[in-house]
């Protein structure tokens, strides 16, 4: 069940609301809230597949009684066991093809391809079990309950695609959901919903046009200058507003029920480093390969060699977890080649950096959104020879101009002005074609505006984010819990109707 499909918002979500405002205006206690929401959570994933359901089971109750004999015996062994366990099943799910695919190239062999498919969410609830082992190793877990323990894994949420929480940010709240104020919850959950809804269906699948029909061949083998920087920047906005996107949807849904989330999306394109950009960027991620992962292999404890080492180990092995492809290796080792270069500067060129950072903060944006763009091609195409193939188009190796077959599609949406749909089109906001309207909207939303949890920053609308307008302005536009800002939600709803668009789904799911 998608978030922004109507089987969810007219079925799904109005009738696990009303269950769950029966059971709180009945002052049912927590522990029947829990109960409440892994039955539906359950539902939620079952509907895709009962077979997955069986494995995410199986996998919840493995690492839950491992993780209590860990608590009375601790030791390497089990740790080790249990983290084999879960990798062997992410691996087996989702790399067991890519293994023999590439052993078969290297050494010439003929053995068969599994065909697996891959269960919804796998990489995500991996993770997240993975790191409560860790944290039960290193003595930082109390003894939690089996429920308290299903829901953390289960709630639906969070669990399809993140943020990816630890127990410490989400058990601890479990035991006061029935002390939990009903209409703020609603109200800010409702907000969060709405605008990350509105960024899935009005740019995101907007920008998907354009980045489908360039990425996937509809202009022909060799896209030149324009196009493929139009397909380049679509992506770009695709990508950005579908994920944090997803991500304001699934805050929202949580705090619907009570229960705050951690930040995960923080205007990441506004970052004028990409060590910034990590900060910003899928930020519970990035924090679990720092804590679980670059902190394992030694850190910066071992001198600026190993540092740099382990960070491209950690961005590697972050691209291969995004997807069993080569092109998912070379994204990750790119990011991971432009954060040695970043930390390396800095370490050698302290006073520049930090004078750099001050003075050209406008230079340091352009150049890590140049970089950002330019290793989107291999995570969005289909193969090594397309990545260079898209390459090249962006510095103008393939031509400068558009072809006839994208010029015509951008100038019938121009309404058959094609000399000027050619070039300009994709710019300019055309009456009544909202997928042209968007990508310069969505580009200037993204570089340019407040993210949502700034705008609400001080009714806390993430987990320990809290923050005060900064100016006058702000504290006018401050989001408030009033009839006003229910009126403009509800206009995103119906404007979501009005649109009608087909329902694609969020690209994180296939991770």
């Amino acid at each position: 069940m998608l978030f922004q499909s109507h089987a969810f918002m007219f079925g799904f979500l109005p009738l696990v609301l009303a269950g769950w405002l029966g059971l709180r205006l009945a002052k049912v206690p927590a522990k029947g809230l829990m109960l409440y929401l892994v039955g539906v959570s359950l539902y939620f994933y079952g509907s895709a597949s009962l077979d997955f359901l069986a494995l995410l089971a199986v996998l919840t109750i493995f690492n839950f009684l491992l993780g209590r004999r860990l608590h009375d015996h601790p030791g390497a062994r089990l740790y080790w066991l249990g983290v084999a366990v879960n990798l062997g099943v992410l691996i087996h799910y989702k790399y067991s093809a890519f293994a023999v695919t590439n052993l078969n190239w290297a050494l010439g062999g003929q053995w068969p391809v599994p065909a697996t498919i891959l269960p919804l969410a796998i990489s995500f609830f991996t993770f997240q079990k993975i790191g409560y082992l860790t944290d039960i190793r290193r003595g930082h877990v109390p003894r939690y309950g089996f429920l308290e323990f299903g829901l953390f894994v289960w709630f639906f949420p969070q669990l399809m695609a993140g943020p990816i929480v630890r127990h410490s940010e989400m058990i601890p709240q479990l035991e006061r959901l029935d002390r939990r104020r009903l209409a703020p919850d609603l109200a800010i959950g409702f907000t969060l919903f709405a605008v990350g809804l509105a960024k899935k269906i009005f740019i995101a699948d907007s920008a998907a046009l354009y980045a489908d029909f360039v990425f996937d061949g509809g202009s022909g083998p060799a896209p030149r200058l324009i196009e493929a920087w139009i397909g380049a920047i679509a992506y770009a906005l695709q990508i950005y507003f579908d994920f944090s996107g997803y991500t304001d949807m699934a805050i929202g849904l949580a705090r619907l029920f009570g229960i705050r989330l951690p930040l995960n999306f923080f205007s990441p394109y506004q970052s004028t480093s990409i060590i910034e950009f990590w900060r910003r960027w899928h930020i519970t991620l990035s924090r679990f390969l720092r804590d679980y992962l670059y902190v394992s292999l030694g850190g910066n404890r071992h001198g600026p060699g190993r540092r740099y080492a382990n960070l491209m180990v950690v961005m590697l092995l972050g691209g291969l977890w995004h997807g069993a492809s080569w092109t998912f290796v070379i994204w990750g080792g790119l990011h991971g080649a432009y954060l040695v270069l970043n930390h390396a500067w800095r370490a050698l060129f302290p006073a520049a950096a930090a004078a750099v950072s001050r003075r050209a903060s406008l230079a340091g944006w352009a150049l890590t959104l140049l970089a950002v763009m330019v290793a989107w091609i291999p995570f969005r195409a289909a193969d090594f020879d397309a990545t260079l193939t898209l390459w090249r188009g962006m510095a103008g190796l393939n031509g400068l101009m558009l072809p006839g077959s994208l010029a015509g599609m951008l100038g019938g949406m121009a309404g058959g002005h094609a000399e000027f749909g050619a070039v300009f089109t994709p710019f300019v906001a055309l009456a009544g074609r909202f997928p042209i309207l968007m990508l310069p909207l969505g580009l200037v939303l993204a570089v340019a505006a407040p993210n949502p949890y700034r705008w609400m920053g001080r009714v806390e609308p993430a987990l320990r984010f809290r923050e005060a307008p900064a100016s006058t302005l702000a504290r006018l536009a401050a989001w408030r819990p009033n009839w006003l800002w229910a009126g403009l939600c509800l206009g995103v709803l119906v404007a979501v109707l009005l649109q009608n668009s087909p329902q694609v789904r969020f690209l994180y799911w296939q991770f």
